[in-house]
């Protein structure tokens, strides 16, 4: 009894974490009643009293449990860990960790989560959103820019440059507008919603480029000659990083720079020789700045005693004797500015490296934060963006078009794919501005960039699909009517860039916040690698056994949710949606759980158990965009049409937490372990949640078809274009005229239905084919007054023109092919570099 009181007492107070002093007089409590009751036998009196001593040993700090305890249990966890390359220890330094970090701890805090400062416009933000914006949207055609110009024209270059679009981040003292990282995305986000090309031109000199970089490391004299130059387009910037060898790892590439002194401006100074050899750089064929991530080297030791000093990020002015640029890729018939540049043995001055020389060697770190703002803003941000194009055409399209004398719209199979349309953008658009709202407080999210990055994108891969499957043959026909065709072509680039879907999910989402967010793992990383062992003893000594606690009150609170279908977790009231957040609670808790076993298990094998930590990164997706759904929802006051998009999220969310994490589970390395955890994490079984029914998939999908504000609320901050003779204007103006005239037509399809189509033609007339002859015989008839027939022959007029597809003849086609006939070869440098000096 003594044994049975003393270990339920010690799970209560792990349950609850209570410790210290309290607990040690619970659990002293609790044996002295468990041996009474056994009327003090010795033998329940002896177990009892080795079990106390060595939960007081546990519970209470002091040298004994240094010396005896946490000493040889160091060494232990010292083999443990997983062994950190230095690229990795700096990857771990860099950024912060904010929602993150709360989802990984088991125990989200959500009042915390509704308490963060909403992501939102200013006054002056919203302006230049409304008026520059507009305009550049307005002067973008977009089916000319990527088959008649291959580049945006002259004019909205100019326009650009004129109206400081190249500086938007840049603080307003060096020149730059000085706006937030939301309004950031909402302008590249509105803008992708016309042109990819346009949106990706504007984008990459706000986000990973010189600009950031020199913004936050750049010397006073690199700001005060560069920022001002960038903000007004008179210095046009690239980021070159990838290398044909390397990709984008920039601990392994080869380009490089040789210490040395040399002539710069008539003068002998001190500097670096660079070879390079770059690909896919945006902006490379027209940079007159190029910054270059390359590996210095100082065999002379001119700078210091090393000899292989690190990643150093440098800038290249584009004129300089032995600079390669100017050729172009062209991205999946996008054409934003992309190609090659490649430079051998190019002198420039240490005034020339970001940060001047003290930063040499410091250039890893320096991309890994700033890559954290860029990934969470540009990406996400036009994911989002062809998400609400979908939303806005797609909705208006299944509405115009007709069917056996029906809507295609209430087709439930055309209604199974808006649904997905309609939700996953909503999940988007949250996930997206969460994230910015961190930036906006200061936070550098190094995991949720990754996380965004590629969930985004993917869902943008899901949506368009949905959407070319509703718009059917309409959406595979080249030419300017074709709505759809430039940002299906533009997801495989979505999905390449700044780190690969599958290296991000796979590698960097989970392998790096298991350890970055994780409450206790980077300090007994820290403890581990401390030289003093005495420091090093006591600093562990302070970590471990709260780590120990941290993993069993996980485990309970996994366990226990599961049995009671999250009921023991508390949850906020506002929004009446406490079984999701208990739900939430309860898989966190046991996300956090397997985190751990999966570091103590796996440990530094899990860069090789790539399947385990993709699982493990889809249930953090699930957790944060959850999160990021409620956050939103909090946000703008809880409006009650939202609700379906927020219930439908939640489920979906909770229902993909729920199989990713039965599948990581079902294959966990350690075949041993795998039915305590799934015994533990899913008590009742894995199959209580799941995915929303067809009642709430039809609200869903309604949400992007009915003319009401919730489909305004969706498509909010797309381009909105009423232009009948452009490609998204074409389709909202029958859309529009569609509703305006629903019941004149529906009178007139009444009407139809009671006669013989053969002796009227009317299948030809319903499509369009004798529109007049149809609406005069519907004025004959007495269907529709006179009054009525324009707007009549309006609408039925211009839901025919919604349908037509491009046809060219054949001088057409001659001047397509004349258009996109150039000179094409292989430009990068045909001999790759080699690591060393």
């Amino acid at each position: 009894m003594s044994v049975l009181f003393l270990i339920l007492s010690a799970l209560v107070l792990i349950y609850f974490g209570t410790g210290g002093t309290i607990a040690a007089a619970v659990l002293t409590v609790a044996t002295l009643i468990g041996l009474w009751l056994d009327g003090w036998h010795l033998a329940s009196f002896l177990f009892g009293g080795a079990l106390l001593a060595l939960s007081l040993v546990l519970v209470m700090p002091g040298n004994f449990r240094r010396d005896r305890l946490s000493k040889p249990l160091l060494g232990w966890v010292r083999g443990q860990l997983p062994t950190l390359s230095s690229t990795e220890q700096e990857a771990l330094s860099s950024g912060s960790v904010d929602w993150d970090g709360e989802l990984f701890s088991g125990q989200p805090n959500w009042s915390k989560l509704l308490s963060y400062t909403p992501a939102r416009l200013t006054k002056e933000e919203q302006a230049f959103v409304d008026g520059p914006v507009e305009t550049l949207c307005g002067m973008l055609d977009d089916w000319a820019i990527t088959h008649e110009h291959y580049d945006l024209p002259e004019e909205v270059w100019d326009y650009i440059k004129k109206e400081g679009f190249f500086g938007l981040v840049i603080p307003k003292e060096d020149g730059g507008k000085g706006f937030s990282a939301t309004a950031h995305s909402e302008i590249v986000m509105k803008i992708s919603t016309r042109s990819v090309s346009a949106a990706v031109t504007v984008m990459v000199p706000n986000s990973l480029g010189p600009g950031e970089l020199l913004m936050h490391y750049g010397t006073d004299s690199q700001k005060e000659h560069y920022l001002p130059r960038l903000s007004k387009g008179e210095e046009i910037p690239c980021f070159a990083l990838t290398s044909p060898v390397a990709g984008s790892d920039a601990g392994a590439i080869p380009d490089r720079g040789i210490v040395c002194e040399g002539e710069w401006n008539g003068e002998k100074v001190l500097g670096m020789k660079v070879t390079w050899n770059k690909r896919y750089i945006t902006l490379a064929p027209v940079a007159t700045v190029i910054g270059l991530a390359i590996k210095v080297y100082d065999p002379d030791h001119l700078i210091g005693e090393n000899d292989n000093v690190g990643v150093t990020c440098v800038l290249v002015p584009h004129d300089l004797e032995g600079v390669n640029s100017g050729s172009r890729h062209l991205p999946m018939n996008t054409v934003f500015m992309n190609g090659p540049t490649w430079g051998d043995e190019v002198f420039i001055p240490m005034d020339q490296v970001i940060g001047g020389q003290e930063m040499v060697g410091k250039g890893w770190k320096m991309l890994l934060e700033c890559l954290s703002i860029g990934r969470s803003i540009s990406l996400p941000a036009l994911g989002t963006g062809a998400g609400k194009l979908a939303c806005l055409t797609t909705g208006s399209y299944a509405l115009t078009r007709e069917q056996f004398g029906r809507s295609i719209s209430n087709f439930e199979g055309v209604q199974e794919a808006l649904e997905p349309i309609a939700g996953y953008t909503y999940m988007m658009d949250a996930a997206r501005l969460l994230t910015s709202g961190m930036l906006d407080r200061g936070v550098r999210p190094s995991v949720p960039s990754a996380l965004l990055k590629y969930r985004n994108t993917d869902l943008m891969r899901d949506v368009i699909n949905h959407a070319m499957d509703v718009v059917a043959g309409r959406g595979v026909i080249t030419g300017p009517r074709n709505f759809m065709a430039r940002a299906y072509q533009a997801v495989p680039i979505a999905i390449t860039v700044e780190g690969a879907n599958i290296l991000t999910r796979t590698l960097m989402v989970f392998g790096q916040g298991a350890i970055r967010c994780h409450p206790f793992i980077v300090d007994e990383i820290e403890a581990a690698g401390m030289d003093d062992q005495k420091k090093a003893v006591a600093k562990f000594d302070g970590i471990f056994y709260r780590h120990i606690a941290h993993t069993t009150r996980n485990g309970l609170r996994s366990f226990l949710g599961g049995l009671t279908r999250g009921m023991t977790e508390s949850a906020p009231s506002r929004g009446d949606i406490g079984r999701y957040y208990r739900q939430l609670s309860r898989f966190a808790s046991a996300f956090a759980l397997m985190t751990d076993v999966t570091l103590l298990t796996v440990g530094g094998g899990l860069k090789a158990r790539q399947r385990l930590s993709g699982r493990m990164a889809d249930c953090l997706v699930h957790l944060y965009y959850a999160s990021a759904v409620i956050k939103m929802w909090h946000d703008e006051g809880y409006p009650d049409d939202q609700r379906p998009l927020v219930e439908w999220s939640l489920e979906t969310s909770l229902h993909g937490f729920q199989t990713q994490m039965k599948r990581a589970i079902d294959n966990f390395p350690m075949k041993a372990l795998r039915w305590p955890l799934r015994f533990i994490v899913f008590p009742l079984g894995a199959s209580g949640l799941k995915v929303p029914d067809d009642r709430l998939g039809t609200e869903v999908a309604s949400t992007i078809v009915k003319d009401a504000p919730i489909r305004q609320r969706l498509a909010r901050g797309a381009y909105y274009n009423d232009n009948p003779d452009d490609a998204v204007g074409r389709v909202l103006t029958a859309y529009r005229l569609a509703n305006e005239t629903h019941d004149l037509r529906e009178r007139l399809h009444d009407a139809l239905r009671k006669r013989d189509p053969d002796e009227l033609g009317a299948i030809d007339m319903l499509m369009g084919h004798e529109r007049k002859h149809l609406v005069d015989w519907a004025v004959e008839e007495k269907i529709v007054t006179e009054k009525e027939a324009e707007p009549l022959l309006e609408a039925l007029t211009a839901l025919y023109d919604v349908i037509r597809v491009d046809a060219f003849d054949e001088d057409g086609i001659k001047e397509l092919a004349k258009c996109a006939k150039g000179k094409r070869k292989v430009v990068e440098r045909p001999v790759d570099l080699q690591d060393g000096g």
